[in-house]
Order: structure tokens, then sequence, then C-alpha cells
């Protein structure tokens, strides 16, 4: 139906529109369905187990409704693993939007210069992130190594320490030492999705700044942030659901210690699902940690809508 036809009709609905749109809902219903087998159905199964006492090793299995909650609410080590899963999120997340940033505003110039060094630098400066996470804790644990890793090599060579570091047994830098790793592994990523956004930026509106006198931190602070913003949003997003998780590259670093200093809040649910075999309990912990992150995602879309000035 054209659009004078629809106005000759007195701008009623058209029959035609809700038909696509009814086959488009039919069309995408096998996508949904497969989202909701692989993703919604482990989180309710998981739900649905932390309402139960269950340890198979003494043949348990008990409906307790909100028990576990209720002495989760209580346990220290649960708060303790909180903590350090907060910390770790803040800093690395912190450090990782901005030294992508960073990286995105070189590789965006150097995108300019049709040249074999750029695109030798792009591959190299996104080599972290293709490394899998086990070998690169791996990685940074011989590098970790107190008595002949390179770390303390290289600072006592350089007189920055007098002897060497045992950086993953000492509780005050073994936290700091994941956030280092996870840093150099994951800062690539951020990189990637904010060289994407600085793309979209139309290069005129830079042209005409220059033009009226806008020197480079006036033009960052007043168009590339303002409009690169959303994009920052939902990398950050992304990276929060990812370090709130944050399980094997700490898990390969210090296992949790030294003293569960390091222990997060999947390593504890995984200790306790598998190490203790509590399969009710462990399901709490794991549904408070999907609920942690849930909400910190939440965080960035109130602030991303309150930049666009959209009602929350």
């Amino acid at each position: 139906m054209t659009v004078l036809e629809h106005k000759a009709n007195g701008g009623g609905p058209v029959s035609r529109t809700l038909s696509e749109k009814g086959w488009g809902y039919i069309m995408a219903a096998p996508a949904f369905a497969l989202v909701g087998c692989v993703a919604l159905a482990p989180i309710v199964a998981a739900m649905w187990l932390s309402l139960h006492r269950r340890l198979p090793v003494f043949g348990v299995d008990e409906f307790v409704g909100v028990e576990n909650y209720l002495y989760l609410l209580s346990d220290e080590r649960f708060w303790a693993a909180c903590r350090t899963t907060l910390y770790f999120t803040l800093l690395s997340v912190t450090v990782e939007l901005a030294l992508g940033l960073g990286l995105a505003l070189v590789l965006h110039g150097l995108t300019r210069r049709a040249s074999s060094v750029t695109r030798v630098s792009q591959v190299v400066a996104i080599l972290p992130w293709a490394v899998p996470t086990v070998v690169s804790a791996q990685i940074w644990l011989w590098l970790y190594q107190p008595d002949y890793g390179l770390l303390n090599y290289l600072l006592v060579q350089a007189g920055v320490i007098a002897e060497p570091i045992n950086w993953l047994a000492d509780p005050d830098w073994a936290v700091h030492a994941a956030v280092v790793m996870d840093v150099w592994k994951t800062t690539p990523f951020a990189a990637l999705l904010l060289l994407a956004g600085l793309q979209t930026i139309p290069p005129e509106l830079y042209a005409a700044a220059r033009i009226d006198g806008a020197g480079w931190w006036a033009q960052f602070r007043l168009i590339t942030l303002p409009l690169l913003l959303p994009i920052i949003m939902i990398t950050g997003i992304f990276r929060t659901m990812d370090a709130v998780r944050i399980f094997d590259a700490v898990f390969v670093l210090t296992g949790g210690g030294p003293g569960n200093t390091t222990e997060t809040l999947s390593i504890y649910a995984y200790k306790t699902l598998f190490q203790s075999l509590q399969f009710g309990y462990g399901s709490a912990l794991a549904t408070a940690m999907f609920i942690i992150g849930t909400l910190l995602s939440l965080s960035y879309l109130m602030v991303l809508r309150l930049h666009l000035r959209e009602p929350v």
C-alpha cells in the first residue's frame, strides 16, 4: 500500500505492515528459542537448584527455599569474595577503558596511512586478545616467578627493587598482579570496539573545529568524548560482565590465594560446587554473581540513557 492509498483510507492501520511484523516474529522465533535453550535454561536451572540442599555424596536432596540465600548473607567468605570481585572489576575495567581509548586513538590515526607498517601495528595491538586466557595466565605466571622471572630480573637490574618480590604470594600484590595480566589481555578488545566507534565520527566535525581554532584537547573533549560515550558504555558493559565472572586467569595465577585474598565469586562458587560438592549453595553463589553482574550492567544503561536524555 502506498502513502497516498494510506492517506486516502484515513490514515488507519495498514494490514500489510502488521503482517510483515508478524512474519518477522515468526522468522525470529527459532533464534529466540535457541537463545532460550542455550542461555536462559541454564540460568533458570541454577536458580531452581539454589533453592535446594543437594549433597550427592551423602544422598541429600531436599527443597529448602531461600535458606541458602539467608546463609549467604551471613557468609563472611562470600562478602570477602564480593569485595575482591568488585575491586578487581573496578580497577581492571577502568584501566582497560583508559588504555583502550588511548590505543584506539593511536590506531585511528594510523588508519589514515595506507602502509604495511599500519597493518602490522594493528595486528600486533590486538594480538594479546587473540591468545587464550589460560595461555596468557601461564605466560604471566612465568613472568611473575620470584626466582627467575623476567619481571623481577628487569626491576632488579634497573635498581627499582633491591631484591626479588614474590608477586603472587604477597596478599598486597597478588590481586594487582592478576589485574595487570587481565589488562594486558583484554585492553585490545576495548580498543577494537572504541576504534569502531571513532571511525563513525564524521571527520567534517574535526575540520570545522580546527577552523574555529579548537586544539586537540578541545576537539577530544567537545567532539570525540561525547560522541564516543555510548560506545564506551557498551564496552564497559561487556568488560564488566566478563570481569565479574573472572575465573581462569586468577585460578591459574593464584588459585584464589594466598589465604583466599584473590578468591573471586566464580572461584568460590567453583570450589563450593566441584570440591565441596554443595550443589545447592554453590548454585546460590552463582546466582548471586549473575545478579551482581546484571545490576552493574543496568547501571551502565542508566548512565547511557541519561546521556542520551531518554527517560529511565
